[in-house]
């Protein structure tokens, strides 16, 4: 009975694919035990299954092996952790004959079943058991869920002839449905091919046979091929290519890696030259989707430019992908930006706005939409499908789809004829889960139409341009909507004043930068006076602008009572500090924690309270006395043009930058000429990433001492000659050109601190108003000269100084030496005083009180109409 089980398992079907029992097979466990016995292995040393189970491997052996030369029995552990074993064992027969046997050892581990892994059946050790039974033994018993090792040897069997093994290799070789191989001889000529390689050729070896490579395939290919040939004759060396060519008969290009070697005889007389060829197309147009899409990677999206973004899309995809591209928008985003999330509903049709197409053809003829033009596309189109269905869709242009929609647009129906387009795809541009567009990719020139992997592909590309388009519109959006809210905030129009002429320029950032927060500002002041403001804020952005039109407010207020520029600037840098702490906290930052405001430190440190800083120049320029006051934080300093053209940089006290409180502020008062021009501005004027601040200086004082039309013209050649090439930062610039008051349009008398001094006051006050022909506002004068002077005779320190200005309107000033300011208030029915401020507010154009050196001085002006005999203008006409 255990014969005739041997008998059957050598007849039936095993691992190797004839009877079972020409391969022995045996299991031993961790400790060195049988544990699993085949037919093969009873074959090879003669031992049944029951007689060896359960005994030492080593028993088998016919002598000690060496050292590592078999890792089932007790080895150290370097030899456990052998994946795999293999040499010659000499083994015992059961009739105590020697058996040399080649033994392929495999290790296993838990949970592996190496019987399975060689194709038999493996069985099972029941669990509890130590070892294998005989009855498990027909089965070739293996244990695959314990440790140890399976040892496989072939069964010598007969000798087969010599020539069958040369008719088995050529039959092999010959026939081989996959390796391109084909053999030359040393004059590079065919002799035979195998069955893959003249499928790839299209000829029978009998056509092939006495032909070169070349004869065969009118490709430059071949000459590359033959010339490896040669080299490979000649040094032995064996040649590797990759090559892409058009087989005979097909229509698309194959890429091949080509291997070709010497072929040589035992005595080594070289035979010839043989070539093996794999088709490699698929893993080369997978090698060069990866390629793209790396490539796309770095090409796409390398600005804030949705045309630029779309542009980079269109040129990484020809001709690589496809032979024409297509970007359209909707057109819906010009109006609407924010789009809602998901697919467009379906509806109507859809516009599609064309912003980036591109070619294998210069000028892209085959395009019926312009760069900028709108186009519609009816519901059932291709692009319309993807845009109401979110996915990407592949077509052939004789699609029953494409066709109608086609029939219905001449235009487009002419340019594939004309062009000869096959396929297409058409992807949505989709970010953030809303749709933003749609791109099509078509081919005509390249001869295969787009498959499945062409779509993943174009749906990978599209998905990067999309989330770049995307970041550009909003960039965009918010761009716009930082500089509408810059230009908001700067001055819609320069007041009208008589004290300077002036121009300005404000040039926002590029898209790089973003918009920051310069700003300008020409603010009338009592006395025909005028301040100029120059400032700009650290940062770019929303937060810049909205600080920058904060700070320009601060400084209206602080200016409309009539600060001087030091004291100006040290309530605006209070001002900046406590916006700093409000940035602190409104990050999350501690009160307890914030930082400590920089009182005591230097200018040198740059420590600031916070995200918000900035600069300032405040400049006070008076016609009557042509003289200036300016102070500057931490600002560039202006630069002054005599009228003789000779332009200096005033040398004003720099002054720490707004926002490190506690240090002081110095102003400088000087004398200017009349017809000077003040030019104010900030730092993004003359410093760039090109060249240094002394550069920038340089060629700004060069093209202020340029004479010029006007002053607009000033503005636009100094922007041209000063302005950096590539500039990173906003610019602001202000121009003035000072003028003087007639001294004949002043009056100043001195007045005695005695109450009989009203009178002959309020006289001199109506003859010099008689002189100017401004008798018709002889009441109003009279009474307002009245109540000031009363008022700084009884409350104030003298000297007490009356001064009538005739500016396009009438001042009248009252100065003393008394720092206490009056204020308006509403007197009670019974009180005897309180109503003459009252009166005079209500008489006058404004009134106002500012500190002076000295004291103080409280102003009240009033429109006037001249008389028609004194209607010159006060500011003679200066040459400009």
């Amino acid at each position: 009975m255990e014969r005739r089980a041997v008998d059957d398992q050598e007849s039936s079907p095993g691992p190797d694919g004839a009877g079972g029992a020409l391969t022995a097979r045996a299991t031993v466990d961790e400790h060195g035990i049988v544990t699993g016995w085949n037919a093969g292995a009873e074959r090879l040393l003669g031992y049944p299954a029951a007689q060896i189970l359960g005994r030492a491997a080593a028993s088998l052996l016919a002598e000690e092996p060496a050292a590592g030369d078999l890792p089932p029995l007790p080895e150290p552990q370097e030899l456990q952790d052998l994946p795999r074993w293999h040499g010659t064992l000499a083994l015992r027969h059961l009739d105590g004959h020697r058996v040399e046997a080649r033994v392929l050892a495999h290790h296993r581990t838990p949970g592996r079943t190496g019987d399975g892994v060689l194709g038999g059946t493996p069985g099972r050790v029941p669990d509890g058991t130590a070892h294998g039974t005989p009855d498990q033994a027909s089965d070739g018993a293996s244990d695959g869920g314990m440790c140890g090792w399976l040892l496989v040897s072939a069964v010598p069997g007969p000798v087969q002839a010599r020539t069958d093994d040369d008719a088995l290799v050529r039959r092999g070789f010959l026939d081989s449905p996959c390796c391109s191989t084909s053999v030359y001889d040393t004059d590079l000529r065919f002799r035979r091919s195998t069955q893959s390689g003249r499928g790839v050729l299209g000829l029978s070896d009998d056509d092939l046979r006495g032909l070169r490579l070349t004869d065969v395939l009118d490709d430059p290919v071949a000459e590359k091929v033959e010339r490896a040939m040669r080299q490979v004759l000649e040094t032995g060396e064996t040649q590797y290519l990759e090559n892409r060519a058009l087989a005979p008969g097909e229509g698309r290009d194959h890429a091949w890696s080509v291997h070709v070697y010497r072929l040589a005889d035992p005595d080594g007389r070289v035979l010839g030259v043989a070539t093996t060829g794999h088709d490699m197309t698929e893993q080369y147009w997978a090698r060069k989707r990866l390629q793209l899409i790396a490539g796309a990677g770095t090409r796409i999206g390398s600005t804030l430019d949705v045309t630029r973004t779309a542009q980079e899309l269109a040129g990484v995809a020809v001709p690589d992908l496809a032979d024409f591209v297509s970007v359209d928008l909707l057109a819906s985003l010009d109006d609407a930006p924010e789009q809602p999330p998901g697919p467009l509903a379906a509806g109507d049709s859809l516009a599609l706005r064309r912003i980036a197409h591109e070619s294998v053809f210069p000028d892209v003829p085959e395009a019926v939409v312009a760069l900028g033009a709108v186009d519609t596309y009816p519901e059932g189109s291709p692009p319309a499908e993807s845009l109401r269905t979110g996915r990407a869709v592949l077509h052939r242009v004789t699609e029953e789809a494409i066709a109608d929609w086609v029939a219905e647009d001449p235009r487009r129906s002419a340019r594939i004829r004309e062009f000869g387009f096959h396929s297409a795809m058409t992807v949505p541009l989709s970010a953030r889960g809303t749709t933003l567009g749609v791109v099509a990719f078509a081919r005509h020139r390249h001869p295969d139409p787009f498959e499945q992997d062409d779509l993943v592909l174009a749906e990978e590309l599209a998905a990067r341009a999309a989330v770049c388009i995307d970041n550009a519109l909003r960039y965009t959006r918010e761009r716009a909507t930082a500089v509408t809210l810059q230009r908001s905030l700067l001055p819609q129009g320069l007041p009208e004043q008589a004290a300077v002429e002036v121009a300005s320029r404000y040039l926002p950032a590029g898209a790089r930068a973003g918009v920051g927060g310069d700003w300008f500002d020409v603010i009338p002041l009592s006395g025909a006076r005028v301040a100029l403001v120059v400032g700009d804020v650290v940062g770019h952005g929303i937060h810049a602008s909205a600080t920058m039109g904060r700070l320009r407010t601060a400084v209206r207020t602080l200016a409309d009572i009539d600060l001087p520029p030091d004291e100006l600037l040290t309530h605006l840098d209070d001002l900046v500090g406590r916006l700093a702490t409000e940035a602190e906290g409104a990050v999350g930052v501690p009160p307890d924690r914030a930082r400590p405001r920089a009182r005591g430190r230097s200018a040198a440190e740059g420590e600031s309270s916070g995200d918000v800083g900035a600069t300032c120049l405040y400049a006070v320029y008076d016609p009557v006395s042509r003289r200036c006051c300016l102070a500057r934080a931490g600002h560039p300093p202006p630069a002054v043009v005599s009228p003789d053209g000779t332009v200096e940089l005033l040398d004003l006290p720099a002054g720490p930058p707004l926002g490190l409180g506690g240090l002081p502020f110095e102003s400088l008062d000087i004398e200017l000429p009349e017809g000077s021009l003040l030019a104010l501005y900030t730092d993004g004027l003359i410093e760039s990433r090109d060249s240094d601040l002394d550069e920038g200086t340089s060629r700004l004082r060069r093209a202020l001492a340029v004479p010029a039309a006007s002053l607009d013209a000033l503005c636009d050649s100094v922007l041209a000659a000063v302005l950096p090439r590539r500039p990173t930062d906003d610019v602001a610039l202000l121009v003035a050109r000072t003028r003087a008051l007639d001294t004949d349009r002043v009056a100043a008398w001195d007045v005695p601190p005695e109450p009989s001094a009203v009178s002959e006051v309020r006289k001199n006050a109506l003859r010099r108003l008689a002189d100017w022909g401004l008798s018709d506002a002889s009441f109003v004068t009279e009474l307002v000269v009245s109540e000031l002077v009363t008022n700084a005779i009884r409350h104030a320190t003298p000297p007490i100084q009356l001064r009538l200005i005739h500016d396009r309107t009438l001042i009248c000033e009252v100065s003393d030496a008394s720092s206490t300011a009056p204020h308006m208030r509403r007197a009670r029915t019974y009180d005897e005083g309180g109503r003459g401020l009252l009166l005079v507010a209500q008489l006058t154009q404004r009134w106002g009180t500012r500190p002076t050196p000295t004291g103080k001085t409280i102003w009240a002006e009033q429109s006037v109409e001249p008389d028609m005999d004194m209607g010159a203008d006060p500011y003679p006409a200066l040459d400009t």
